[in-house]
Formats: C-alpha cells, sequence, structure tokens
C-alpha cells in the first residue's frame, strides 16, 4: 500500500493512521509469505511503528527507488489500489507515475479490491447489530413520513416534500442516529431525479393521487457503526394507478432476480461478483422495454459510510468484478425513471454464514398513505 498526506484513503484507513500527519510517501508492504516492510521519509520515520515488518528510510527519491527495488525483487505481481481501465473508479487510489515505478521494477500491478474488502467492508457482530438496528429504526421514520403525509392530506392541510423530509430528519436526533444527508422525498416527476433531495425554497406539494418516494438512510451514533438505506413508494390514496402498479412489479422483479441469484450461487458455492448481480436485475427490466429508463446501477456495498468500500452491484456505470463476500452488505434497490414518475424499491442485504438475508421488511407492494 502507498500513500502521501492523502491520496490514499483506503490506505490510511486499512494501517489505521488515523489523523497521525503524514506528509511525505510511505510504503507499506505485505509479501504473501515472510515479513512485512515498511518504507518511510526521514522526516516522518516513525509513521509505520504501529505495524511489524522491518523498516527502511529514505531522504532522496533515489534512496526511494532503491529501497522500493530492494523491496519488490523477486516479486511477479503485487497488488494495489488500482483498478485495469479505471473500472472500479472506488479503488482506484495510486497514482498513474507509481504504477509506472513499480512496472519499470518488473513487477505486474494487480487490483488490491477484493483484498481491500476483508479490511474495509466486513461487519464484526457489534456492527451486523447496528446496521439490523439502523434498518429498523429508518423503516419507522418512513412509516412515519407516510403517516404525516397521509395525515395532513386528510385534514385538508397543505404538506410539502421538505416539510416530510424535514419531519423524518428530526427523528434522527431523537433516536440516536446520523447520516450524512437528510432523507429524500420526492413526488411524481420529482422521483424521476435518483438524486433530488427537495429544499425549502424549492419543494413541490403533496396532495392525493400523487406518487410519493421516500428514500431514508441513516446509522446509529456508535463508534465504527453501519447504515441502514431503504426506499419504499407511496401512493396518496387508496389504490394506485394501474401504470404505477405495473411498473413497480417490473422493479420489485428485477430486484429478486438479483437478490435470487446471490442466494442460489452462495447455496450452489459459488462466487458471485458485483457486476452479474447487477446485470441479472437489468435483464429483467431491459427485457420489459425499460433498460433506457434504468439510470444507475443495481446496488450499492453499505459500511459505515453509506457507500461503503466493497463491492457495488454494478455492470452500468462501472464493471465491478469485486466478488460479494461473507460478512459484507449492500443494497439492491433498481429503478425505472419515467418522464411522469420515478419508481425505485431499495432493500438492504447481509451475506451472513448461512447465506444472504434481507435486513429490513421488503416492499412487495406500493402502500396506499390515505
Amino acid at each position: 500500500m502507498q500513500s502521501t498526506a492523502s491520496s490514499n484513503a483506503i490506505a490510511r484507513r486499512v494501517v489505521k493512521l488515523g489523523d497521525q500527519i503524514a506528509t511525505r510517501r510511505w510504503y507499506y508492504f505485505i509479501p504473501t509469505k515472510g515479513e512485512p516492510t515498511r518504507i518511510v521519509h526521514a522526516i516522518e520515520k516513525g509513521t509505520l511503528d504501529h505495524l511489524p515488518g522491518k523498516k527502511l528510510v529514505f531522504r532522496s527519491w533515489q534512496d526511494l527507488h532503491q529501497s522500493l527495488g530492494q523491496t519488490l525483487e523477486g516479486s511477479r505481481t503485487i497488488a494495489m489500489e488500482y483498478s485495469a481501465e479505471n473500472d472500479i473508479p472506488y479503488i482506484a487510489a495510486v497514482d498513474a507515475g507509481t504504477i509506472d515505478l513499480v512496472r519499470k521494477l518488473g513487477v505486474k500491478v494487480a487490483s488490491s479490491g477484493d483484498l481491500v474488502q476483508l479490511f474495509e467492508a466486513r461487519w464484526d457482530e457489534a456492527q451486523t447489530k447496528s446496521h439490523f438496528e439502523a434498518a429498523r429504526l429508518v423503516n419507522e421514520f418512513k412509516d412515519a413520513g407516510f403517516r404525516r403525509i397521509g395525515e395532513n392530506v386528510r385534514a385538508g392541510k397543505s404538506i410539502t416534500e421538505y416539510d416530510v423530509q424535514q419531519y423524518m430528519w428530526e427523528l434522527f436526533a431523537k433516536n440516536n442516529m446520523t447520516a450524512d444527508h437528510a432523507p429524500i422525498v420526492a413526488v411524481n416527476a420529482n422521483a424521476s431525479n435518483p438524486h433530488y433531495s427537495p429544499e425549502k425554497d424549492h419543494s413541490a406539494s403533496i396532495q392525493e393521487g400523487d406518487l410519493v418516494l421516500i428514500d431514508i438512510w441513516g446509522k446509529l451514533k456508535e463508534p465504527d457503526a453501519i447504515y441502514g438505506d431503504i426506499t419504499w413508494m407511496g401512493y396518496v390514496g387508496k389504490d394506485p394507478a394501474a401504470r404505477h402498479k405495473e411498473i413497480f412489479q417490473i422493479v420489485k422483479s428485477a430486484q429478486l432476480a438479483s437478490f435470487d441469484l446471490i442466494a442460489r450461487n452462495f447455496k450452489e458455492g459459488k462466487v458471485t461478483y458485483g457486476w452479474q448481480a447487477d446485470q441479472a436485475a437489468r435483464d429483467v427490466i431491459v427485457k420489459q422495454g425499460y433498460g433506457d429508463y434504468y439510470l444507475h446501477r443495481t446496488g450499492h456495498n453499505i459500511g459505515q459510510q453509506v457507500h461503503g468500500n466493497g463491492a457495488h452491484l454494478d455492470n452500468l456505470e462501472t464493471r465491478d468484478q469485486r466478488k460479494l463476500i461473507p460478512h459484507t452488505g449492500f443494497s439492491i434497490e433498481p429503478g425505472i425513471y419515467l418522464p411522469e414518475f420515478g419508481v425505485r424499491s431499495e432493500i438492504d442485504v447481509y451475506i451472513g454464514v448461512e447465506g444472504p438475508v434481507i435486513t429490513s421488511p421488503h416492499q412487495t407492494e406500493i402502500i396506499p398513505v390515505l
């Protein structure tokens, strides 16, 4: 692993540098067999002292090249935070010049994407528990948001997307929860923008007959806590329109196709790659003629950040060739975004020792809000 002060955040986390100052290049080499090697600059020679291994200290660039050559002698392939053709940009943290230098020393560079998952993406027992609790709470907040809509519409009171968002957002502080952003509440055509977010001065009113999307995520205010992240659809009325139901059922079928592939492969002892889980969902939507209206990947890794550093379910924006491994979690959230309205359904999945499980209630039909 290689990093400067901030060029490789993944490496800093894996070697547990925390907030320690490290303004000069450092390298940590872990061979398949034998002792690791720390390469550090003379003015920061204690940077990696908390890690095992011998230490090489460089002062000049010539010293650095010599230390790297000595360290990599006999190696044929090493894993670095690199992605061929930038297929997975989230893991591509080592600069091109360093890759050039390593290759010049006669060593092939492979991606450390799957290796990084072992450090960055797996949940321990406490983290798993925190995720299930977070998933439970965001589901409760979502229910509260839909109830708020129903109460106001039945009473003939005005209510906007922003009002509902802020109502749910207040529930976070009351329940020891936090998130990097307030929930998404989107009505009709606004739901066709996957990253739409209402603002105080830019927010649609919610009225009877509207289709409403709520996307809500959060985690407990505890060290190393894991996010929960869900999206549900509601109809402000008693019975959604036939068109709404049709699109939702296609999205739900795509979601289940992805989950079923992962579950089946696990049962059969087969590996599932992120791109395969995406393609399973995408094929369903394409077959129904809505491929051009499916704008994003099928899902993302979930960790201490809502978009974590494990495998994503993606064969659109990237071709994610990382494996879906045990003790990691991710979302499955296909969507169809038509000009007049958008539909997305999102579940969280955790791969435990007995296989993948959905970690929060699973929406099977659009819920009537009135």
